[in-house]
């Protein structure tokens, strides 16, 4: 599927693709971002997709409640029953345990799930049942699709709370996704790594600053051949949040 109309190459791409063929790119002026073609699949990188005064508002969104200063509280310091009885006026965080090695173990994130009233997603055990979509994330969800030419149908965010949270290496290639997904990647808060590898060599490495604003389009077989991962940063003491759209297919 050829997502994009391709314009010639103004600008320089801020991070390093391997000196290798089939690793090219271009920049799109009316997509404001990078097409990045990679062996296996394609990437679209917008540095500042959103402006700083949207991506500060939707930092607020996701953190409103009705009994903590969203600027000031510990966040880290609460458990999974404390998290549970902060009424947050937007969004449904929660703080899941999967079993590892047969033992319960917390995710090092908090997370939700949104998207169309019959979209489960299941990954790593976990089987999310969708809360319903809301006026902020319809909001991003809308300026994306005009960019991806796609319409995504779920979200699931996660909120590393600082440098200390994390994601290990693994693929977006869960069953309900189909062939092939489109990966609508939103982050806002702390600039974080994000490192993709290839499957077959883990030698073979793509490094992408996701910062304030960014928004990293992965499609074609990405998904297939690629791993990624948001490794510990443990200087970065900011909060980061990551919003992944998908289509799910049941």
């Amino acid at each position: 599927m050829d997502l994009f109309n391709q314009t010639p190459d103004t600008k320089e791409l801020p991070f390093k693709l391997p000196q290798k063929d089939n690793y090219s790119y271009q920049w799109n002026d009316e997509m404001n971002g990078f097409v990045i073609s990679i062996p296996n699949g394609q990437l679209f990188y917008s540095e500042h997709f959103f402006d700083k005064k949207v991506s500060d508002r939707s930092i607020e969104y996701f953190l409103e409640n009705e009994t903590n200063d969203w600027q000031t509280a510990d966040w880290r310091s609460l458990d999974k029953e404390s998290l549970s009885q902060i009424k947050f006026k937007n969004i449904n965080w929660h703080h899941d345990q999967i079993k590892m090695f047969g033992k319960p173990v917390f995710l090092p994130r908090y997370s939700a799930w949104y998207g169309d009233s019959d979209k489960p997603y299941t990954y790593s055990g976990l089987t999310l049942q969708p809360n319903k979509w809301n006026k902020g994330l319809l909001h991003i969800k809308e300026q994306i699709e005009k960019v991806a030419g796609v319409h995504f149908n779920s979200v699931l965010m996660n909120w590393y709370r600082d440098g200390e949270d994390y994601i290990s290496w693994h693929c977006d290639d869960e069953k309900e996704l189909g062939k092939n997904p489109v990966i609508g990647s939103v982050n806002f808060g702390a600039t974080r790594r994000f490192q993709l590898r290839r499957l077959d060599n883990n030698e073979e490495k793509i490094e992408v600053p996701l910062k304030h604003g960014t928004f990293l389009l992965m499609s074609g077989e990405t998904q297939h051949y690629w791993q990624h991962a948001v490794p510990k940063e443990k200087k970065i003491k900011e909060a980061r949040f990551n919003l992944t759209f998908r289509i799910i297919n049941h």
